[in-house]
């Protein structure tokens, strides 16, 4: 019998009083006084021993976020993006919502068999991590492959601000070229300012460093001021950050209906684009987003930028005849390059006075004209003026 028991028994049965049974027993009144109340609640039931443990747990995670975590899970997978515990957990953060840590997180997902085991990765400690300081430090770039429904290959060419992540721009082709890797940097500098440098890799788009000379993206960096870094052969973790993110791009893409054509395939890409840069925070961003990040802070410019800042640039193809136009201050002018020039890839540096004219893939200068805002042709200043043959010349 236990000892509960036979103090609830001396009260019922025997008639002592509680104070008795409590100085005889050696326990207080106060336990006398519970142990004969849950007797008559619950008989003897009552008198097996219960659980210290709170009843309630206030670090309990509220069933409600417990669905939402479970919901986000799937969401997130179906949406293509990452649908680990950080992630989950900088969503829930968005939407104002309790977030448990990370290590929570993962044991609800575990207890809800959405987590098979996978053996242990290698630990991050041991990576070591590069990253710009500032937005516009580094762009790095890079292209990737992708299928249309039909199977048609195409690549995708991507620049990604390496302080930010935020993605700068990305475009479908059938194949990337030399001509739309500076197309694609043009466009960026219009928009975002000139970067202090550029990371690619080693591919001959963007370098001729291991078969001579320069190509035409080379050159037009050089006149820019902006520094060329190019990774190491056979070592693609140089470009990091860039290979992970077409993971993640390629996984986004793979969770829709494969686009039709070229155009519908651009209209999934921007839509990642805005997904990727407003939506989607980023576990190295302190679970900011891209776009938060690259408009935080102040933007860094080439350390030589006084040598170049007076120059405007400008990438352009020559006509039939080998003319070009260009505007300034509202007026259109007309620059002759000479025939022989025609159709070709050109660069132009303009400054307060002059329009030097070079072949963007060698570099070599075309012609140069002096500005004369009166005038609507600007002539080749290095070509020798024409003159028609005089009277006298003609023997007449």
């Amino acid at each position: 019998m236990s000892k509960s028991r036979v103090i609830v028994l001396s009260v019922v049965q025997q008639g002592l009083t509680k104070a008795e049974v409590a100085r005889k027993y050696g326990v207080t009144w106060q336990w006398v006084h519970t142990l004969v109340t849950r007797y008559e609640q619950d008989g003897e039931a009552g008198l097996e021993p219960r659980s210290r443990a709170p009843q309630t747990n206030k670090n309990e995670t509220p069933p409600g976020v417990t669905d939402r975590i479970i919901e986000l899970r799937s969401e997130l997978k179906a949406e293509g993006f990452d649908a680990g515990p950080l992630s989950i957990r900088d969503r829930l953060l968005q939407e104002g919502l309790p977030a448990p840590s990370g290590s929570t997180i993962s044991r609800i997902l575990k207890r809800s068999g959405l987590v098979i085991p996978e053996p242990r990765k290698r630990p991050k400690s041991s990576y070591i991590r590069f990253e710009a300081d500032q937005p516009n430090e580094t762009w790095q770039s890079d292209f990737t492959h992708w299928r249309l429904a039909d199977g048609t290959e195409v690549e995708i060419i991507n620049w990604l601000d390496d302080h930010s992540r935020y993605l700068l721009s990305l475009h479908a082709h059938p194949r990337i070229t030399g001509e739309i890797v500076i197309d694609t940097f043009s466009h960026n500098i219009d928009h975002y300012g000139l970067p202090a440098s550029t990371l690619t890799d080693n591919g001959s788009v963007y370098t001729s460093r291991f078969t001579g000379g320069r190509n035409g993206f080379e050159y037009l960096l050089a006149a820019l001021g902006v520094r060329q870094k190019n990774g190491s052969p056979g070592h693609p973790q140089t470009q990091g950050k860039v290979e992970r993110f077409h993971q993640t791009q390629k996984k986004w893409l793979a969770a829709r209906p494969p686009a039709e054509t070229l155009p519908e395939l651009q209209h999934q890409l921007q839509e990642f684009q805005h997904a990727y840069n407003t939506k989607r925070p980023h576990r190295s961003l302190d679970g900011h987003t891209p776009e938060h990040a690259y408009h935080a802070t102040i933007k860094a410019t080439p350390q030589n930028l006084g040598d170049t800042a007076h120059y405007r640039i400008r990438i352009d193809r020559l006509d039939s005849r080998g003319k070009a136009t260009l505007r300034r201050a509202g007026k259109m002018h007309h620059l002759g390059v000479r025939e022989e020039n025609a159709r070709k890839r050109v660069l132009m540096l303009i400054d307060d006075t002059t329009v030097t004219v070079t072949e963007l893939t060698t570099g070599e200068v075309l012609s140069q004209h002096l500005i004369d805002p009166d005038r609507n042709y600007w002539p080749d200043h290095l070509k020798p003026a024409g003159r028609w043959p005089s009277n006298t010349s003609a023997g007449l």
